[in-house]
């Protein structure tokens, strides 16, 4: 494969990763309005509901499995870069192809493949909270875990593809 095709490809995969991160940033500005509420409602009304506690551990929850791609896409997650920040473009291509193909896929892979049967379970027994007056949505927030996965494996495609791109493209049009 030419490294333009490559770059292509980790472009397409990198705007998926963007409109799903915009789609979950938008769940932090319902997060932040949510717990405002149940504050409000709890201190200056006496009144809370398990429903509104649990819709905010819904939303807490979809927006740290839904950005977590999109975060890696940007390149803003935990690094240790003691050497890596020193790195020269080629040879941070490199480690990230690396990190992409031994660490971060096969992680992933493992994390799509146990959370499988448990999704199935709960999916099967449409399983709600065990709470009284809770939401009756665990199922679709478990199923959350496995699409987490997708799309890092996805963006870490896309962190192979352009590493491999630029470790292929000629020495002189490395930027």
């Amino acid at each position: 494969m030419s490294p333009v095709l490559l770059k292509s490809l980790s472009a397409r995969l990198d705007r998926f990763a963007e409109r799903v991160g915009n789609f979950s940033a938008w769940l932090a500005l319902l997060l932040v309005l949510l717990t405002f509420s149940i504050v409000v409602l709890r201190y200056a009304f006496g009144l809370g509901w398990i429903a509104m506690q649990e819709a905010a551990l819904y939303l807490h929850s979809c927006l740290f499995l839904l950005g977590a791609a999109y975060t890696l896409r940007f390149d803003e997650h935990v690094r240790v870069d003691i050497f890596y920040r020193d790195f020269s473009a080629r040879r941070k291509a490199l480690v990230d192809l690396l990190g992409a193909l031994f660490l971060l896929l096969p992680v992933c892979g493992f994390l799509l493949w146990v959370s499988w049967d448990y999704v199935a379970v709960a999916w099967a027994l449409r399983e709600r909270s065990g709470e009284a007056g809770g939401l009756p949505y665990v199922y679709l927030l478990k199923t959350l875990i496995p699409v987490a996965a997708m799309l890092l494996i996805l963006q870490g495609l896309s962190q192979a593809l352009s590493s491999l791109g630029l470790l292929l493209s000629p020495e002189h049009e490395t930027p």
